[in-house]
Formats: structure tokens, C-alpha cells, sequence
């Protein structure tokens, strides 16, 4: 059985322990570490202030497991597409979106999704496993170099709404997001980071309990059960009741922002008594917004995006009885980077 352990598993004082076990200096661990949280070292070979002996030395006792970017895809709008390959030669894809105020990074949770969502391209693979929590930590280190580099600054946010249910993910995301935030990390804000759920009720309800300090975001998309149960398998064991019952409990105990994403299906979720019964559910959680969203084309879905008339008609009547709506409009589609899109597909990418 092999010996091998990941490096980036390890605390700082377990690494301490480590190399005085090997006889080695207690601040060579101070110096391994900041190359792997600091510096975001994918090799050994890259933590040039440590003796190459000692560097052969780690790369003979541990792996890294370190993601890759397999390609790139720039948008039009300036939307950056990357497809990380991980150490076992699967592919994930995560996005940088920039604007004028803030450049977001969307991250994946797992490789493929098991929840199957009909509009979703991710839905349609197969879940093949989770993504460890430093895999995540990966997109987010070369999606903030990427920022930089692109733009000349560094990430603002970052939303778990790339591939995979992050809930179902729960331990991985919550030790990503607790190294993202880490001083001796990137030492981002968790007011900063969004999780974005299909609708995990029970998971939700144990967010409240971590007493977590990120914002949470459902994704709905259905103003009643049968069309939500139409759209969303999930739905059948989580139904609207329920979530509603687990968000409250999650503001409850946490007082983070709550936002509800709807999704526009032409003759499907839009006609203006879909918009009262989101209304009606609206008023039922402690949600700082509804972001409506323009539905992105999925090769072998049918659906289809409403016309720009009934899309204002829709947000109009959710102002009108004060809900605090927003237009989200898709960026990178000519990449197949917007929400729903990502699945990887085999096509050259610069």
C-alpha cells in the first residue's frame, strides 16, 4: 500500500513535526507552507528557497495533486473560460467574469453532477467523484493569477456555481472556503463567496449549524412543486416547503444573504401568475434579492429563452410588488461559459 500523502492535507504544525522528524529545522515547515497557501506552488520544484535535497526529499514522501489548465477560451465580452485537468486526467471547467466593479470567479465542486437537472449541460454527465478541498483551492489561485494577469487585479468574489452540487460536496467545500479565507492564505472576505445550491434542505439547515459566513444562493427556477418536480429531480425530496423551512433556519442562525435565482423558461416558469407565486415565496424567506437570469442555450434541452418583452413584463410585476429583482444577463456564450453550460465538450481551445 503506498505511502504517499497529499502535502496540502497537512497543517502547519503537522508539517513541523514532519521535518523535525527528518531532522530538518522547524522553519523549513514555515517556509514548505507558505509555498503551498502563499505562493500557490504546484511542484516541489517551484519552493526555490528550500535545498534541493530537502525538495527531492518531499517530492519522495508526498504527492500535491495539483489541477492543471488543460485550455483556455476567451469570451467576446471578456469572459475567461479554463479547463483544469486534475492528477487523474479528468477535466473541470471554471470561469472568470469581469466587469467594471468586480471580477468574479465561478468555481466547480465535482467532476460531472449527479442531481440531473434538465436545462443543465453539467446534469446530463455523470458525477465521476468529488473535488478535494484543494482542488478547489486550485481554480480559485489560477483564476486570481489569471485576474491579475488579464486585468490587473485581483479577484473580488467567487461563486460556487461551476459544475457539481456543492452541498453534496459539503466537507471539501467548507475546507476549501475556510483555506480561501485563511490569513495565511488569500485571506479573502467570506461575505466575498457565494454557494449556489439546487436545493439540498437538510445541508442547508447544516450550514446554519457550522454557522457559516458565506452567502447562499437556491437556485429555484420553479414557482410550484409540479414544475420545479418537472425540471429538477432534486425538487421530489426537497420540495419548496421544505427549502423554504431550511433557509429560514439557515438566516436564523447565521443572518448571511440569501439569494434566489430564477431562471426565464419560455411558456414554462414566465407568465405573470409564475411571477405571483414567486411573489408569494419571496415573502417567505428572508432573501436580499432574486436575480432573475437569461437562460443559456444546452445542446439536447428543450428549452427555450422567453422574448426580451415577457422578460420585462416578468421582472416589472416582481418590482411592482416590491421584490428586490435583478436582471442577470449571460456573459461568455459564445464560449459556452454562462450559467448551465459547462460540461466540458471536446473542442480546440486556445
Amino acid at each position: 500500500m503506498s505511502t504517499i500523502r497529499n502535502i496540502r492535507a497537512f497543517s502547519l504544525q503537522e508539517l513541523k513535526e514532519y521535518f523535525e522528524s527528518i531532522g530538518d529545522k522547524k522553519f523549513r515547515a514555515i517556509q514548505a507552507y507558505e509555498w503551498l497557501w502563499k505562493k500557490n506552488a504546484r511542484n516541489f520544484d517551484e519552493m526555490s528557497n528550500l535545498p534541493l535535497g530537502l525538495r527531492s526529499k518531499l517530492a519522495e514522501d508526498f504527492d500535491m495533486n495539483a489541477i492543471t489548465v488543460d485550455a483556455t477560451q476567451l469570451s467576446n465580452d471578456g469572459t475567461l473560460k479554463s479547463r483544469f485537468k486534475t492528477f487523474d486526467g479528468h477535466l473541470i471547467e471554471g470561469v472568470l467574469i469581469p466587469t467594471e466593479k468586480r471580477n468574479t470567479a465561478c468555481v466547480s465542486s465535482q467532476i460531472g453532477c449527479s442531481l440531473t437537472c434538465k436545462f443543465c449541460a453539467t446534469g446530463m454527465m455523470d458525477r465521476k467523484r468529488n473535488l478535494t478541498f484543494d482542488e478547489i483551492y486550485d481554480q480559485v489561485a489560477m483564476l486570481n493569477e489569471q485576474s491579475e494577469k488579464l486585468y490587473g487585479k485581483k479577484l473580488s468574489n467567487i461563486v460556487f456555481m461551476g459544475m457539481g452540487e456543492p452541498l453534496l460536496n459539503y466537507k471539501n467545500v467548507l475546507k476549501s472556503i475556510d483555506r480561501i479565507t485563511a490569513a495565511d492564505s488569500m485571506a479573502m472576505s467570506p461575505k466575498r463567496i457565494t454557494v449556489s445550491t439546487a436545493g439540498v434542505a437538510k445541508m442547508i439547515r447544516q450550514l446554519g449549524d457550522d454557522q457559516v459566513r458565506f452567502n447562499l444562493a437556491l437556485s429555484l427556477h420553479a414557482p410550484n412543486d409540479k414544475k420545479r418536480d418537472e425540471i429538477m429531480p432534486v425538487n421530489e425530496t426537497n420540495t419548496i416547503e421544505l427549502l423554504i423551512e431550511a433557509l429560514n433556519y439557515f438566516y436564523d442562525k447565521t443572518k448571511n444573504d440569501i439569494t434566489l435565482e430564477y431562471i426565464l423558461f419560455k411558456d414554462r416558469n414566465d407568465s405573470i401568475k409564475d411571477a405571483d407565486d414567486l411573489v408569494k415565496i419571496y415573502r417567505q424567506v428572508p432573501t436580499h434579492l432574486v436575480n432573475v437570469i437569461e437562460y443559456n442555450p444546452v445542446a439536447g434541452a428543450e428549452f427555450i429563452k422567453p422574448a426580451e418583452d415577457t422578460t420585462q413584463l416578468f421582472i416589472d410585476h416582481l418590482a411592482k410588488n416590491k421584490v428586490n429583482v435583478r436582471l442577470r444577463r449571460s456573459r461568455g456564450k459564445d464560449i459556452d461559459a454562462a450559467c448551465g453550460q459547462l460540461a466540458n465538450k471536446d473542442k480546440l481551445m486556445a
